[in-house]
């Protein structure tokens, strides 16, 4: 039979996050984690050498049954949930678990319902305003009539936009664990895509210089791709097209196992402070030009989590005044 104090340090480095046993104010072992995060000679020594959080202390030295909400051990804005439990002659286990990407979630959710709250207000206060206008008793002249009417519709289909934006990516995330199983051809899609931006390419007075490769199967959703593809053409041709060049370049290739679609533009660029958050949701590199274009801000999260949902990758390349190339690879069939 195995000794016991060996089989309990055995059971204590199988516990992934740090895990102590103190005897009175004693260290009496510590796993890998544990030592880690509160130095290698901690073992045998006082526990205040190593946790100096004054509730913390007390709640471990009373040895009791007790949970409690830290930060502050180890690293000093770390959230720690901190366990105690009593064992056999007056020792306890001590664990901390990491609360950070608990944390992270929680401020990310938060600040999402913030930003939509944002992006919502702002044109339904523009509504309230001008309907309220309009109700008011007195004569409003035909042509202050027309400019109102025109404005509330304007704003009323930016928040429709919006509500289907955040729609399509719970829908994404829903299914964001379970893989696409349709046949999709790559090809077809960017076709279908282009055909979709005629009437933005004509308002624009942009043109597209296509480049795809037949037999472009891969597996996947074929509506989510297409949304992908409408996506990042859309954003090519909205901020991509000015008075220097007016031509996007399309390409879907196979590489080997992979099948890549790409955008090009040759327009002003993007500053390469922008493009690690450029996939945030409601990040705008400028705010006042995508929503005169139409944007939503929610346009590269969408395709970000298209591509995870693919076990793909997305590559977003960019230099200002010399435009901006987005590649999206796929696995083939």
């Amino acid at each position: 039979m195995p000794d016991r104090n060996a089989l309990a340090l055995a059971i204590l480095e199988a516990i992934e996050e740090p895990a102590l046993i103190v005897v009175g104010s004693v260290v009496e072992a510590a796993n890998q984690a544990a030592r880690l995060l509160l130095g290698a000679m901690i073992e045998g020594r006082d526990l205040r050498f190593a946790i100096r959080h004054p509730r913390a202390l007390d709640m471990i030295l009373a040895g009791r049954a007790e949970e409690l909400e830290v930060i502050g051990i180890g690293d000093v804005d770390r959230p720690w949930s901190l366990s105690v439990r009593p064992l056999a002659k007056g020792s306890v286990l001590v664990r901390l678990a990491d609360r950070s990407a608990l944390r992270s979630a929680e401020r990310m959710r938060t600040d999402f319902v913030a930003n939509a709250s944002h992006e919502l207000r702002t044109p339904l206060a523009t509504i309230i305003g001008y309907a309220e206008t309009l109700s008011e008793d007195g004569p409003v002249d035909e042509a202050t009539r027309e400019r109102f009417g025109s404005t509330i519709e304007t704003e009323a289909r930016r928040m429709l936009r919006i509500v289907e934006d955040l729609m399509s990516l719970s829908r994404i995330e829903a299914d964001r664990f379970r893989a696409p199983d349709e046949q999709v051809d790559m090809g077809e899609v960017a076709r279908i895509a282009i055909e979709n931006a005629a009437p933005l390419l004509d308002r624009r007075k942009c043109q597209i210089q296509a480049d795809i490769e037949q037999a472009l199967p891969v597996a996947g959703d074929f509506g989510q791709l297409l949304q992908l593809a409408d996506n990042l053409i859309g954003n090519a041709i909205r901020y991509g097209c000015n008075d220097k060049s007016c031509a996007i370049s399309v390409s879907v290739r196979t590489d080997g196992a992979r099948v890549i679609f790409v955008v090009t533009d040759q327009g002003d660029g993007i500053a390469p402070e922008h493009l690690p958050r450029l996939t945030e949701r409601f990040y705008r590199v400028d705010s006042a030009r995508s929503r005169e274009s139409g944007g939503t801000g929610l346009g590269l999260a969408i395709v970000k989590h298209i591509v995870e949902r693919h076990r793909g990758s997305l590559d977003i390349r960019s230099e200002a005044g010399r435009g901006t190339e987005v590649s999206v690879t796929l696995p083939a069939v």
